[in-house]
């Protein structure tokens, strides 16, 4: 049964499964939901707890098996806790797994958590991870994007009695600590929790926020490919600084605009030829969130506008590697800045929506 991170609390006070299992990439979420389940174990007299990670191709399955199918002496009820960072527990593990779920059903006297990282639809469509989903209760745990951050942060200063101005000052408060934290929801949540240490219950003001809240986003390429397709070229900029200061490898941001570039002209060459849009993403491997971007952005560019860019991407490629061109910067992230904008221009809304230097 699949159930969504919203859902939870309401879940667990109607009464508790016999199994759980959480995946997705968001460390604090995963922590949340999972600190959840235990107090609820906890409060229905699963007092002893036992917990395995699985580690390496030779992980001794029959302990987990062991534990999954013994009694305690000191405790009537058990929680059994398996981590799997890799999030592949191989062919003994699959139907160790799989054993697992099934001694689950109508066992009321142990509870089994399973903790996984982010899966891929192959993942999600194996035998393993369909029988913990059949037998219990599945939870994909989502990363907060940063269009909904300012919300998200907004709705735990409200737990902690706080809240920002109403109007404009306050969204701009908002939109200021999400700049800060964006890429680091830990982090977010320990500034949340200090500014109720330093501030009392009520309205925090801009410049209260302005002062304690510490810049300590963190950014990935991926979530810069995302950026530049919106044409959130300040997004960008800042983006780009806070990859430079963390030491990514200009050559992986490269590649990954280069990329969104490409893709961009086979998928308008597909189209051009008479293919549909949604069978030319696919073929691309284009989905998700970038397949919406895509979508938005292909009927502004033009082919001009594409071999402009495939131009530029090549002469940042020879950048990035140590060559010098011509009426380019030499250092690799002032061009890369400048292929990131080049891009984000085309890809923004037109006229008004689009920075005065994107409109030259």
């Amino acid at each position: 049964m699949q159930l969504a991170p919203a859902q939870l609390q309401a879940h667990l006070q109607k009464g508790l499964h016999s199994l759980y299992t959480l995946h997705g990439d968001e460390p604090l979420l995963i922590q949340e939901a999972a600190d959840a389940i235990r107090a609820a174990a906890r409060a229905q007299g699963f007092t002893e707890r036992s917990s395995h990670t699985v580690s390496g191709a030779h992980f001794d399955w029959s302990e987990v098996l062991a534990a999954g199918g013994s009694l305690s002496l000191f405790a009537e009820r058990q929680m059994l806790e398996l981590r799997i960072p890799s999030g592949k527990p191989g062919k003994d593990g699959s139907g160790a797994l799989q054993q697992l779920a099934e001694q689950s059903r109508g066992n009321d006297s142990m509870l089994t958590l399973v903790l996984l990282p982010r899966l891929d639809k192959l993942t999600k469509g194996s035998a393993w991870f369909g029988a913990l989903e059949s037998f219990g209760v599945t939870l994909q745990i989502e990363p907060v994007e940063r269009h909904v951050l300012p919300q998200w942060i907004a709705q735990r200063l409200a737990l902690q009695g706080q809240r920002v101005a109403t109007g404009e000052e306050g969204q701009r408060s908002l939109q200021f600590f999400a700049d800060r934290v964006e890429g680091n929801l830990l982090a977010a949540h320990q500034e949340i929790q200090k500014l109720a240490l330093l501030f009392a219950p009520g309205e925090l003001s801009f410049e209260q926020i302005e002062s304690a809240v510490l810049n300590v986003a963190r950014y990935d390429v991926f979530k810069l490919s995302e950026a530049v397709l919106a044409g959130q070229s300040l997004r960008v900029q800042r983006m780009l600084d806070g990859l430079q200061a963390e030491g990514e490898a200009e050559v992986l941001v490269h590649y990954t605009l280069s990329e969104d570039i490409r893709a961009l002209k086979r998928v308008k060459d597909a189209v051009a030829q008479g293919r549909p849009l949604p069978m030319a993403l696919r073929e691309q491997r284009v989905w998700g969130v970038k397949e919406r971007l895509f979508e938005r952005v292909l009927p502004r560019l033009s082919e001009a506008s594409l071999a402009q860019l495939l131009q530029a991407a090549h002469q940042v490629d020879g950048i990035v590697k140590g060559l010098k061109q011509p009426d380019w910067p030499d250092n690799g992230w002032q061009a890369l800045q400048r292929l990131a904008l080049l891009l984000c221009g085309q890809c923004a809304a037109p006229s008004a929506e689009r920075p005065a230097a994107m409109r030259k």
